[in-house]
């Protein structure tokens, strides 16, 4: 992975992350067109490049996450993300098979677009308008509906606000419940994929994350400037969410997953993605 190609997938991250339309799935159709995706050091990226996406999230809602008298918040995004922590360790090589599967991408993401052509109509009643009044039984569940994202093409942002809205939270703390979910859930992927996880050589031995990130100036550059333009470009991607749900809800996002399904599934017929 050259630094061009590190940059044009932490935009694809950067806009991705946090829009229901997938952004392991967009990625993956990016580093695909670009043939790098079967790199074991594009798998990492794309992973570790959601620490900016994260951080985006912590200077938007800094006052938030600061705020170290809100126990119960914290509490209720470490209940939250157990789901996808216990599912990600006992299924992580399942998950990882699946990221090779443009294929599978195509069709999550023409299902997810039918989905949301749907949910504004399905959760039109909610009660539930302030952090606060999250339980924490509402907030596992939320964390469940999160897993569904372990498939390829199905949005983590998608799954926990619909997850959200499905246990009566308005769309808009349903999207910022979204946001703050993802702070611990792509942490601990992140870490995961750097500290623990064995990564292939290429020639028969395996490296730490962190030591494949540490094998070439070039990885570390790619690592280091992918992070920050996810960053920036994460941040300008929630200030859009936040204002174009409110006023429009899913359904254009609907329509687009469509779209880019089929154009997906023409290139892997055509031969362009394989």
């Amino acid at each position: 992975m050259n630094l061009f190609e590190a940059i044009a997938v932490a935009i694809v991250e950067g806009l991705t992350e946090f829009l229901p339309i997938s952004s392991t799935g967009h990625m993956i159709i990016a580093s695909s067109l670009m043939g790098i995706h079967k790199e074991e050091f594009t798998k990492l990226f794309e992973v570790a490049i959601q620490l900016g996406a994260i951080m985006a999230v912590v200077v938007l809602y800094w006052k938030k996450f600061i705020d170290f008298k809100s126990f119960h918040f914290y509490l209720k995004l470490v209940v939250a993300v157990i789901p996808a922590l216990l599912l990600g360790f006992l299924f992580s090589d399942k998950i990882d098979a699946m990221l090779e599967s443009p294929l599978t991408v195509a069709i999550t993401l023409l299902l997810g677009g039918l989905v949301l052509l749907y949910i504004d109509k399905a959760f039109q009643h909610p009660t539930i308008h302030e952090e606060e009044k999250i339980s924490f039984r509402r907030a596992f569940i939320i964390g469940g509906w999160q897993c569904l994202a372990m498939i390829p093409g199905v949005s983590r942002s998608a799954a926990s606000i619909i997850g959200g809205m499905q246990q009566q939270l308005s769309r808009h703390l349903a999207a910022e419940f979204s946001f703050f979910l993802a702070v611990p859930t792509m942490a601990a992927a992140t870490g995961y994929s750097l500290v623990l996880k064995d990564w292939e050589t290429g020639n028969g031995g395996v490296q730490k994350g962190y030591e494949l990130l540490m094998a070439s100036n070039e990885n570390l550059t790619a690592f280091i400037v992918g992070n920050i333009v996810a960053f920036v470009v994460a941040l300008l991607a929630i200030k859009f969410f936040i204002g174009f749900l409110q006023k429009h809800g899913f359904r254009w996002f609907g329509y687009y997953r469509i779209i880019a399904g089929i154009i997906l599934l023409l290139l892997i017929w055509t031969g362009v993605i394989h």
